[in-house]
């Protein structure tokens, strides 16, 4: 059996990464999505286990001393990391793994598995970035002013990813990750 593979979906809060993946898994449910664990409460309409592992402070503490998190970051006040035994699990029965997580936990990612694909989701501009985070409303203006500023920051670091895709258009930008992550077979013009 093939391994499968690790991809790493990184972009600033707002910029669509979960329409862009929801769509992605109704089109290739063969893919397997990495449940992170957050210590933030959860929104409306998220679901255990489903979302997120909703955990406490001192839960996730002790998932990160004993080794249990591939990586994990600190974002918007929060924590947020990646169980590996279900990543490694899927990997080794040859499954794509998704993991859509901020870019600390991607730089992270990057030095432990540097044979894994990342793809950096950019808005097309940094109003459009705001218009959406206005529009979702699950923010305070405090919030969204922390989430424009850390927005800057990453942006700033797409560069380091292997891919990056605008997401002004959905169709156009899910079809640039299809591109990415399948080859056509017996392709041919």
């Amino acid at each position: 059996m093939a391994k499968g593979r690790l991809i790493v979906l990184t972009g600033p809060s707002g910029v669509g990464k979960g329409t862009l993946l929801k769509s992605l898994f109704e089109r290739h449910p063969e893919l397997y999505l990495s449940i992170s664990v957050t210590t933030r409460a959860p929104r409306p309409g998220e679901v255990e286990g489903q979302h997120y592992y909703f955990v406490s402070h001192a839960e996730f503490q002790q998932m990160v001393s004993d080794g249990e998190l591939l990586e994990w970051a600190e974002f918007a006040g929060n924590y947020y990391g990646t169980p590996w035994r279900s990543v490694e699990k899927q990997i080794q029965q040859g499954r794509s793994v998704v993991l859509e997580i901020e870019l600390q936990g991607a730089r992270q990612i990057h030095k432990t598995f540097p044979e894994a694909l990342r793809i950096f989701i950019m808005p097309p501009s940094l109003a459009e970035l705001e218009h959406r985070l206005r529009n979702r409303g699950q923010d305070v203006e405090e919030a969204i002013a922390r989430r424009l500023e850390t927005a800057r920051a990453e942006i700033a670091a797409a560069d380091e990813f292997d891919i990056q895709v605008v997401n002004d258009d959905l169709d156009k930008a899910l079809n640039r990750i299809e591109a990415t992550l399948f080859v056509p077979v017996g392709g041919g013009v």
